[in-house]
This record gives structure tokens, C-alpha cells and sequence, in this order.
């Protein structure tokens, strides 16, 4: 009898590494989740590292908050983010316990439950933009607040959220380049990973920094 080893859970040893091993090392691998009306599986393809309280581009850059509690570990859980007031993105954990370094999951091909996926991302033009940018994922994913914190390397088929071995992406295969909307010292960093030339990955975009609202009287002629 012989099994398929890409159906095999990836063991926690495989987080509790350095970020910038775990990341590129991500692409290829299986996400499964469990909803009430099915299962969602998806091929990650694009992700970011972010390495704690030495990286300025991380939520723990300035120390641990209630909002990054779950970034300092332990690692093989997740790092779910609410954003712009309106968007949620989904990180993994990396690393020894009290490090505060995850990776950001910013794009994946659903592979199987693309049905599924539409109902949440009906607006998504084709199943190439179902999760093509870390909101999208983790819209089409139905993945908020709630799941902060979650689990990914346990083994039982009825759990919400794992991370499956899946088919890992060739070194030769994989790009990299800045962070996508990190500024200053941060954006230096090449640390986004995606594969080469794959529709699901999302476009790079700089940084642009917040401008200020114009005032307004500023128009207004002195008495």
C-alpha cells in the first residue's frame, strides 16, 4: 500500500524555521479549508516574509501589541490581520516562539471548490482572481478575526485550516523581488516570493505615501 505524501500535513518543524527559509519554501504547498458548505483547496503561489521586531515592514516591528499577540508564536498557526477598515489577510507563523516572524499569503490557485470560492468573490472576473492578492485570499477563504491563532499543522481532515505538503516549487521556478506597499526602510527587502509567471500571482505595487487632506480654508483669502 502506498500513500500520497502530498496529502501529508507539513509538521510543525517546518514553520519552527528561519522566515526566510519557510517563505519561498511555502509555494507549491497545499491550503485546505473547511467550510460548512465544502472544502476550498488552494496552491499558494505568492507570499511575503516578514521578520518581527528587526524587520520595519512587520506589525512587530514596535513590539508586541493585543493586534500581534499571535505573531510571537508558537509557530504553525495563524496571523490573521484586519486592514483599511474593511479587509482581513491571513499570515503563518514562523520560527521559535517569541521571534514574531509569519509569512504573508498573498495569492494562490484554487484548485479544488472554485465554486465554493465564487460565492464569496462573486466580482472576481475569472477563477485566476479568485485569490490573486492577500484580501482576495482570504475573502474567498472566508478567513476573519475569528481564525487567529489557528492550528494549521494538525492532521484530523475535518479541521478548519491546514497546510498540506502539496507539490513544492522549484528554487529555479521562483522570483522574487521588493514587498509589495512596503515604504521606507522595509521596501529595501526582497523578500516577496512568487512562481514565475503563474495567473494567480498578484501585480507589485510601490509603496505610495498617505497625502494629506487639503484644508478646507486654505483657499480662503485674508480679511
Amino acid at each position: 500500500m502506498t500513500t500520497d505524501s502530498t496529502a501529508a500535513p507539513l509538521p510543525r518543524g517546518f514553520f519552527d524555521r528561519p522566515v526566510l527559509d519557510v517563505a519561498p519554501d511555502l509555494l507549491g504547498r497545499t491550503l485546505v479549508r473547511r467550510l460548512p458548505d465544502g472544502e476550498i483547496r488552494l496552491r499558494l503561489t505568492e507570499v511575503e516574509a516578514y521578520a518581527g521586531e528587526v524587520d520595519p515592514g512587520s506589525h512587530a516591528y514596535r513590539g508586541r501589541t493585543e493586534r500581534n499577540a499571535t505573531m510571537y508564536g508558537p509557530p504553525g498557526h495563524t496571523y490573521v490581520y484586519f486592514t483599511y477598515g474593511m479587509w482581513h489577510c491571513m499570515n503563518l507563523v514562523c520560527g521559535p516562539a517569541g521571534h514574531a516572524s509569519g509569512v504573508l499569503l498573498r495569492a494562490g490557485e484554487i484548485i479544488s471548490g472554485a465554486e465554493l470560492a465564487r460565492r464569496r468573490r462573486p466580482k472576481a472576473r475569472n477563477d485566476a482572481e479568485l485569490a490573486r492578492g492577500p484580501a482576495r485570499l482570504a475573502t474567498a477563504l472566508d478567513v476573519d478575526r475569528t481564525m487567529d491563532g489557528t492550528d494549521v499543522c494538525g492532521g484530523r481532515a475535518a479541521a478548519d485550516l491546514r497546510v498540506l505538503h502539496g507539490s513544492p516549487v522549484p528554487r529555479a521556478a521562483v522570483s522574487s523581488g521588493p514587498r509589495t506597499g512596503v515604504g521606507g526602510e522595509g521596501a529595501v527587502h526582497p523578500w516577496r516570493f512568487w512562481v514565475t509567471d503563474d495567473p494567480s500571482v498578484s501585480p507589485y505595487r510601490a509603496h505610495q505615501p498617505r497625502r494629506r487632506g487639503k484644508r478646507l480654508d486654505a483657499s480662503r483669502p485674508e480679511s
